[in-house]
């Protein structure tokens, strides 16, 4: 980064995804594959450099959640099994044979379409089957009265033409959260996979090289759920452990600079909206970042950030592309001092917590135009 453009960036640690690769690879059954999360951008983390490094540690498979975010990891010379999460419009079929890129497959329609545009090219496309276990979104229904009927649409999407079914896979709604109902809810999810893969082999002779359904929280508090490949999120960027067990290092440390400093009197109106009236006569500092860079218009008012000598209230309502803080008790922050706004210093679920989400959603909204910095 050009040092006389410093306003707002990303300082991304590649040692400390690669120190969080090894420790939850490590806590792994012997023989169990690693899938990492790649898709967002790899949380905002930039993919092409955490597939990268991930390539070279000897991980075992990317996820992605679109064909484009596929062919920018191809693009950049990533040559590692790919799998695709969502949706890829049949028309598509011959681009993700050509790429060696893996299909989700989510019910027996989109595995009749894929076959027959397969078979037209006189080619195999690379699947996985994703079952609804209890996430209410994408996979074939197997749940309750719908168990039989979808055993019998994996074994027929299976023996499709055209199709090679490498893997199947469920997620985990829950296996994050404490309490006895989620922890209840997540080994129901478990148990009712296992049984689908077992009605499908038993009944139509199909098995599955690779099944999948240890997320982030599962990996973590399910380890029984790892079977042959784990799909950790969250926890290759250091979050989501919350017993430390792992010892895993947070990846990103969000920064920006003062931009300015200036006293107001009492009774002054800070920002849009006048959300913010001065009481005393204040010194208040105006940051080059906004919601346009990912600060969520949500922490108006809500949040404090690490500058030097303490932290800095924010104040008034989060801007486009600034906000303000308030600087009257820290005299050793000046203009163009650095305010980290999460990282090292400044907890992000302090922030998450702030603006009623988690912290996927915080690393995911750093912006394009924020410039990562690899470390």
């Amino acid at each position: 980064m050009n040092e006389l453009q410093k306003r707002t960036w990303a300082e991304v640690s590649l040692e400390n995804i690669r120190h969080n690769y090894r420790a939850i690879r490590a806590s792994l059954p012997g023989g169990c594959r690693f899938m990492g999360i790649v898709k967002a951008d790899a949380y905002g983390h930039g993919a092409p450099a955490v597939a990268r490094l991930l390539q070279e540690e000897g991980a075992d498979y990317l996820a992605v959640s679109c064909l484009d975010e596929a062919l920018e990891l191809r693009r950049e010379g990533i040559r590692m099994p790919i799998l695709i999460l969502g949706h890829t419009p049949c028309e598509y079929t011959e681009q993700l044979i050509e790429e060696d890129l893996t299909q989700t497959v989510t019910c027996l329609a989109k595995a009749l379409e894929y076959s027959a545009q397969a078979v037209r090219l006189g080619r195999e496309l690379k699947t996985h089957f994703k079952l609804d276990t209890g996430m209410s979104r994408l996979g074939f229904l197997c749940a309750g009265s719908y168990f039989e009927e979808g055993v019998e649409n994996l074994i027929r999407a299976a023996r499709l033409p055209g199709l090679l079914p490498e893997g199947i896979y469920t997620h985990f709604s829950s296996s994050d959260e404490d309490g006895p109902e989620a922890e209840a809810y997540t080994r129901e999810q478990f148990a009712l996979f296992l049984r689908v893969i077992g009605a499908v082999k038993e009944r139509g002779g199909v098995e599955f090289s690779l099944r999948h359904c240890a997320n982030s929280g599962a990996v973590v508090r399910f380890p029984e759920t790892a079977l042959d490949m784990v799909r950790p999120g969250l926890l290759l960027y250091g979050y989501g452990d919350p017993s430390g067990r792992l010892g895993l290092r947070p990846c990103m440390r969000l920064v920006t600079t003062v931009s300015t400093i200036k006293f107001y009197e009492p009774g002054t109106c800070i920002s849009y909206g006048r959300r913010f009236t001065t009481q005393k006569r204040s010194r208040i500092g105006v940051l080059a970042v906004g919601y346009a860079d990912g600060l969520p218009r949500l922490l108006s008012g809500r949040c404090s950030f690490a500058a030097p000598g303490g932290y800095a209230p924010q104040v008034g309502a989060v801007c486009m592309d600034m906000c303000m803080v308030d600087l009257s008790e820290l005299p050793e922050t000046d203009v163009d001092s650095e305010i980290e706004l999460f990282g090292e210093k400044n907890d992000i679920y302090k922030l998450s917590d702030a603006a009623q989400t988690i912290p996927y959603e915080l690393l995911c909204s750093v912006s394009k135009r924020v410039p990562r910095v690899y470390k």
